[in-house]
């Protein structure tokens, strides 16, 4: 089964923060000789939440796509790049995907393909947009309020924004108990559905994706442990 893999770094001294910076670009060569990587994608964060304008010069992300799980595993473990991002890294945490829902494009093709039933229990989604430059200060305008409030989510279990340009192309990563959760938050009267609402009418975006997945597990720690276990105790 199609499997989807997002890898976080976290990198601490100035030394290590500049590595990771070259690897935006030095990295490429490495995923592109990786056994059996279907598609890949490298992306710096946002300060805060991850939803702002600010470069988090710390955090860098390696997304990607695998034939199975089983293979998922073994390359994340084993493929040198990984290795050389984990050996520069203060922490990392890599969780397992299988999307349950896909629509729209990246960079003009579709990235995953829905090979899983939806479940009802956790689950994660993935936004990625392609920002117009003529709209972009608007766009950014209405991220601080969406970030407050994103953050004091109760439910949120996880979230962060990276991205592979900056300012223009944007993803978001949130990953929420059940589907309620995530539709309360969604349809919520408040700065989210207002700046979706202007997104729409102003067509803001030149390339929109949205996917959900559902979690197959993860490994390493973020913030000292697994983001996925506030989701083990709700289940108890």
């Amino acid at each position: 089964m199609e499997t989807v893999t997002l890898s976080l770094f976290r990198f601490s001294a100035i030394p290590a923060r500049l590595w990771a910076f070259a690897q935006m670009g030095f990295a490429r060569r490495g995923l592109r000789r990786t056994p059996d990587l279907i598609q890949w994608k490298l992306c710096g964060s946002g300060t805060g939440e991850g939803f702002t304008p600010v470069p988090n010069t710390a955090v860098y992300a390696i997304l990607a796509t695998w034939p199975s799980e089983e293979i998922a595993r073994a390359r994340v473990a084993e493929a040198p790049v990984w290795r050389r991002w984990r050996a520069h890294a203060a922490e990392d945490w890599t969780i397992f995907l299988a999307a349950t829902s896909v629509r729209g494009a990246w960079a003009g093709e579709q990235p995953f393909h829905a090979v899983a039933e939806p479940v009802d229990g956790p689950l994660a989604a993935l936004t990625r947009a392609t920002v117009k430059p003529k709209v972009a200060l608007k766009f950014w305008g209405r991220t601080p309020d969406i970030s407050k409030v994103i953050g004091m989510d109760e439910h949120v279990a996880f979230k962060i924004g990276i991205g592979e340009v900056p300012w223009l192309q944007q993803v978001t990563f949130s990953i929420w108990p059940d589907t309620e959760s995530m539709a309360r938050f969604a349809r919520h009267d408040g700065p989210h559905a207002r700046a979706i609402k202007a997104v729409r009418e102003g067509k803001w975006f030149k390339e929109e994706l949205y996917a959900r997945f559902r979690i197959l597990g993860d490994c390493g720690s973020w913030g000292g442990a697994s983001p996925l276990k506030p989701l083990e105790r709700s289940a108890a």
